[in-house]
């Protein structure tokens, strides 16, 4: 492992570190007879039994598309704050496609449906891209109005076109429309009573997250065109004396990470899990992926790992209600947990500087300016 990676991993180590520390204290504070095994059942409640691991997988699969997200759009120099509005885009844009071609083979109606919520997401990400390249608006402005222009005009279409009256959310997808599971309902399963057996409801999902990720590790790090993407957002003014056209690269930016979130809605809302509220509520998966991101130091792959760790601990979080804990504080601890993770980059730095120091006191003058030489070199 070298240094880069290690720094990369012990600071990641560290801020979950510090996270789970001051979430427990929150824990101490709310309920102090019970603190203690609250903060193991979010460490522990994961790992108890393959039903849990199934419904980690299920819960990690729209994190890790929104952790793309942000993290491509910011490789490439960008901060995608919009993701929450493009997951909510795509999420729906797949309901509407899941009601409304019912006639269409069941395989075809659901990859129509993840396709259409792709370029749903991609269309609602140029447009904070079209106004930084055109207009040099910066994208956090624009995508925060993009958040909430994406709620109101979903809330406005779920009611319209797909609204539920007995429940206030959207209709179910018909069960064609739902993604198939694969066989994992049979791997992630339990036995509750004898001969009767509760499945996680994970299904294809994961792997197509899986997939996506991989694949935008080898567009980002293998191909020209992420090179161009990187170059520009690493320094402007060499990518556009290189050649490199700077505008299309912010565009193309942007709409592959609001693809990637509206992917992620889609994945959501075909998993027959979930239906989406008909409330103004902006939805947290986007913001969530921001730390999933940065923990995960937006690297695709790493973003798998990170991903699944923070939908471990929402599952462990959730269970720590039936110790007598209130929704809202299981919420404070695991908000706590996940905004420490975007300190990573601090960490990482802070690390690097410091054990840098240390190791070259051990070396000698030659040494250390042997060193220096080699790296910059």
């Amino acid at each position: 492992m070298n240094k880069d990676a290690l720094m990369s991993f012990l600071s990641s180590l560290v801020v979950l570190a510090v996270g789970l520390l001051i979430g427990f204290v929150i824990l101490l504070v709310s309920n102090a007879s019970s603190a203690w095994e609250a903060f193991r059942t979010i460490l522990t409640f994961g790992f108890r039994g393959i039903r849990n691991v199934g419904d980690v997988l299920l819960g990690a699969t729209p994190i890790i598309m929104t952790g793309l997200s942000v993290a491509f759009a910011f490789k490439t120099g960008l901060f995608n704050i919009g993701a929450t509005g493009q997951f909510a885009f795509g999420g729906l844009v797949a309901i509407l496609v899941g009601h409304n071609f019912e006639g269409l083979p069941n395989g075809l109606r659901i990859i129509l449906a993840l396709l259409a919520a792709t370029a749903a997401g991609a269309a609602w990400g140029a447009i904070p891209g079209l106004l930084k390249a055109f207009r040099n608006v910066h994208e956090v402005i624009s995508c925060i109005m993009t958040n909430y222009i994406g709620m109101f005009l979903v809330t406005f279409l779920v009611d319209r076109y797909a609204f539920n009256p007995a429940i206030g959310r959207s209709q179910a997808l018909p069960e064609g429309s739902n993604l198939p599971t694969l066989g994992f309902q049979y791997i992630f399963r339990e036995e509750f009573l004898p001969g009767f057996y509760r499945s996680s409801q994970v299904n294809v999902g994961i792997l197509i997250a899986i997939f996506t990720a991989i694949l935008m590790y080898i567009i980002l790090e293998k191909t020209t065109f992420g090179y161009e993407l990187k170059a520009c957002g690493f320094n402007k003014d060499a990518a556009k004396y290189a050649g490199i056209n700077q505008n299309r690269s912010i565009v193309a930016s942007m709409m592959i990470a609001g693809g990637l979130a509206g992917l992620g809605g889609a994945l959501l809302y075909t998993s027959g899990t979930e239906t989406m509220s008909a409330a103004n509520v902006l939805l947290p998966y986007g913001f969530t992926g921001i730390s999933v991101a940065f923990l995960g130091l937006s690297n695709p792959i790493g973003i798998i790992f990170s991903g699944t760790l923070v939908s471990y601990l929402f599952l462990g979080g959730a269970r720590t209600q039936v110790l007598g804990f209130s929704i809202e504080v299981v919420e404070i601890v695991i908000s706590v947990i996940i905004y420490f993770c975007a300190f990573v980059f601090l960490v990482k730095t802070f690390l690097g500087k410091h054990i840098g120091r240390l190791l070259r006191r051990g070396k000698s003058p030659e040494q250390d300016r042997a060193d220096k030489g080699g790296e910059s070199a």
